[in-house]
C-alpha cells in the first residue's frame, strides 16, 4: 500500500532502513496497537496512577516544576561556595556537588596519590572543616543538596548532617539525595575503593540509618547516568540501572528492614542524550517497570514505594570540542526530552563542557535554558503532553520488551553482583560503545560540526582553569592546622571505634558520625575501613 500512497510514485526515502539510537527499529509511520495487545489501562494509566507511565504526580508541572540544579564544584571549598551563592542568586533552585578524585576514592588532600588532582574536577573535601565552608552562608533547612559520591559516601553524608547540626538543623529537616551506588562504579566509572560486600554493607548501613534519622533524605540515586557516558544503549541504561536497583532492594531486605520502610527514599539519576523520542520513551518505560516491580515482585504496598522519582542530567558525551555553540541546541533538546519525560530534577550541562569546566556565562545559559522550557515552552503546561502518541508508545514498548530481557539474562547469572563480577555489563557496554564510535568514523551516524558540516579554521576557545600548586598546598596547610588543633585522644578512640564496628555486623553510620564531630579526615576515616575491609582490584573480562 505503501508505493501507492500519494499517486502511481513508489516511495523514496534517504536511507534503506531508520534506528533509534539503541538500534531500535523505526517504521515509516505508527498507528494504533493491533488488536488483542494489552490495553491503554495496563500500559499508562492516569498521571499520578500506576504504573506511572504518564508521570508520578496527577498535576507534575502544573503543581511544582521540577528542581533546577547545575552541577557544581571546583578547586577550594570556599570557592565553590562561592558559585553555589551565584547559582541559587540565578533562579537555581537546588545545589548538585561535585568533588574532586582524591575525594571520590578516600584520600585526604595530603596525600601522595592526590597530587595534581586537588581541585581539578570538583571541591577537594577533606574535612569536617571543609564541609562547613563549602555551605557557609547556605541555609540548609531550605536547599536540598545532591553530592556525587559513592565509596565514601557514608563519611560525606556524616558531613553534611554534622554541618547541619552546626547550623542548628537537625538531621529530619535536612533533604537532598547522596548518590551512595557503588555498583555502577565497578561498571563503568572506576571511584570504588573497597571489594563489592563491605561496599553493599555501608550502603545498606547508610539506607537503614536514613530511614531513622533522615527521613528527606533520598539515601541513593541508582544510576544509569554513568553507563550511558561509557557508551551503552538507552535500553542498557534502563536494563542495568534496574538489575543494580533490584540489588541493592534485595541487600536491605536482608538486613532486616521492611520494603515500604525505605523504598519510598530510593532514587535513580538517568542521562538524556539527542535520539529525542527514545529518551522520552525511555523514562516512560524505566517509570513503568519500577512500578511493576516493586508491587509485583517486591509486595511494595505503599503506593510511593511504587514511584520512580529521578534526576536528568543531559549527556556530557554528546557534548564535542568542535563548534561548542552547537552544545547549546544538543542540551536543549535533551533537556526537553527529560521534562517531556517527566524528571523530578534536571542538570543542562554548559557549552563549554567538552573543553572544561563551565565558565559562570555557560553555567548561566544552561540554566537559562532550563528556564525558559518551564516558562516560555508551554511543555510545563499540561501533564505528559506526548502520551497517547502511537511512536512513543510504541517505543516505550519495545525499550521494555528489550530491557527486560536483558535483567532476565542477569539474574539467570546470579543477579547484578554476579554479572558484574563476570564483567557482563561491562562487555555489553564497550560492544555499544565500539558499533558507535565505528559508525561516527564510517559516516553513518552524523555528529553535526565533527564528522560533517566541520569548520576548517575554528576560533580557539577559552577554558576555565582550576587546581595548582598553590590550591594543594593551601589544602595540605588547613589539614596540617586542623590536626594540630584537635583532641588527639578523640581522634584515636573514634578511629579505633570505627575499626572495631567494621570488623563486627553493626550498623557504621553512627560511629562514622562521632568520627566526624572529633574531626577525623576523610582519608583517615577510609584507612580505618581499608585495613579491615581490604581494597577492591578489578578482573580481566
Amino acid at each position: 500500500m505503501d508505493s501507492e500512497i500519494a499517486g502511481t510514485k513508489p516511495l523514496t526515502e534517504r536511507k534503506p532502513e531508520y534506528r533509534t539510537a539503541s538500534g531500535i527499529v523505526v517504521d515509516r509511520v505508527y498507528g494504533p496497537a493491533p488488536d488483542g495487545g494489552p490495553t491503554d489501562a495496563d500500559r499508562l494509566g492516569e498521571p499520578g496512577a500506576y504504573p506511572f507511565a504518564r508521570g508520578i504526580q496527577a498535576t507534575m508541572y502544573r503543581g511544582k516544576l521540577w528542581t533546577m540544579r547545575q552541577y557544581a564544584g571546583f578547586g577550594s571549598a570556599r570557592q565553590t561556595n562561592e558559585r553555589f551563592h551565584f547559582l541559587l542568586s540565578q533562579g537555581q533552585t537546588g545545589l548538585s556537588t561535585a568533588f574532586d578524585l582524591p575525594t571520590q576514592i578516600g584520600y585526604d588532600a595530603d596525600h601522595s596519590l592526590a597530587r595534581g588532582e586537588v581541585g581539578r574536577v570538583g571541591v577537594s573535601i577533606s574535612s569536617l572543616r571543609d564541609m562547613e565552608q563549602l555551605f557557609d552562608g547556605i541555609p540548609l533547612d531550605r536547599v536540598t543538596t545532591s553530592m556525587t559520591i559513592n565509596a565514601p559516601a557514608a563519611v560525606l553524608l556524616a558531613m553534611y548532617m554534622v554541618t547541619g547540626e552546626k547550623q542548628g538543623v537537625p538531621p529530619e529537616k535536612l533533604a537532598g539525595t547522596i548518590q551512595n551506588d557503588i555498583l555502577k562504579e565497578y561498571v563503568a566509572r572506576g571511584t570504588y575503593i573497597f571489594p563489592p560486600q563491605p561496599s553493599m554493607r555501608l550502603i545498606t548501613d547508610v539506607i537503614s540509618y536514613c530511614a531513622k534519622h533522615l527521613p528527606r533524605f533520598n539515601t541513593i540515586s541508582i544510576s544509569g547516568y554513568h553507563m550511558r557516558e561509557a557508551g551503552s544503549t538507552a535500553v542498557q541504561e534502563v536494563a542495568f540501572t534496574l538489575a543494580n536497583a533490584r540489588a541493592y532492594v534485595d541487600a536491605v531486605l536482608g538486613a532486616g528492614l521492611d520494603v515500604d520502610a525505605f523504598a519510598p527514599r530510593l532514587s535513580f539519576f538517568f542521562n538524556a542524550h539527542n535520539d529525542f523520542f527514545e529518551e522520552a520513551a525511555k523514562f516512560r518505560a524505566a517509570r513503568r517497570m519500577w512500578a511493576r516491580m516493586m508491587r509485583d515482585e517486591y509486595g511494595a504496598a505503599d503506593p510511593r514505594s511504587w514511584q520512580m522519582r529521578f534526576h536528568t542530567q543531559t549527556g556530557g558525551s554528546t557534548l564535542t570540542a568542535q563548534q561548542p555553540d552547537n552544545n547549546v541546541v544538543r542540551v536543549t533538546l535533551q533537556a526537553l526530552a527529560a521534562v517531556l519525560g517527566g524528571t523530578q530534577s534536571l542538570h543542562t550541562n554548559a557549552r563549554d563542557e567538552a573543553l572544561g569546566l563551565p565558565s559562570e556565562e555557560a553555567a548561566r545559559i544552561a540554566l537559562r535554558t532550563q528556564q525558559i522550557i518551564a516558562h516560555e515552552s508551554g511543555a510545563a503546561n499540561t501533564v505528559d503532553p506526548l502520551g497517547g502518541s502511537y511512536y512513543v508508545e510504541a517505543l516505550t514498548d519495545e525499550i521494555e520488551r528489550q530491557a527486560l530481557a536483558y535483567m532476565e539474562q542477569i539474574e539467570q547469572m546470579g543477579g547484578a553482583v554476579a554479572a558484574i563480577e563476570q564483567g557482563f555489563m561491562q562487555r555489553e557496554i564497550q560492544r555499544a560503545a565500539y558499533e558507535t564510535q565505528l559508525a561516527i568514523e564510517q559516516g553513518q551516524q552524523i555528529v553535526v560540526g565533527v564528522n560533517a558540516y566541520t569548520l576548517e579554521d575554528e576560533a580557539a576557545q577559552s577554558v576555565l582553569r582550576v587546581g595548582g600548586d598553590e590550591l594543594e598546598q593551601a589544602a595540605q596547610t588547613g589539614l596540617q592546622e586542623l590536626r594540630a588543633g584537635r583532641v588527639a585522644q578523640r581522634v584515636a578512640a573514634s578511629l579505633q571505634a570505627l575499626s572495631a564496628a567494621a570488623a563486627g555486623e553493626a550498623n557504621l553510620m553512627p560511629v562514622i558520625v562521632d568520627a566526624v564531630r572529633a574531626y577525623c579526615t576523610l582519608g583517615e576515616i577510609c584507612d580505618a575501613l581499608r585495613a579491615v575491609f581490604g581494597e577492591y582490584r578489578p578482573g580481566h573480562f
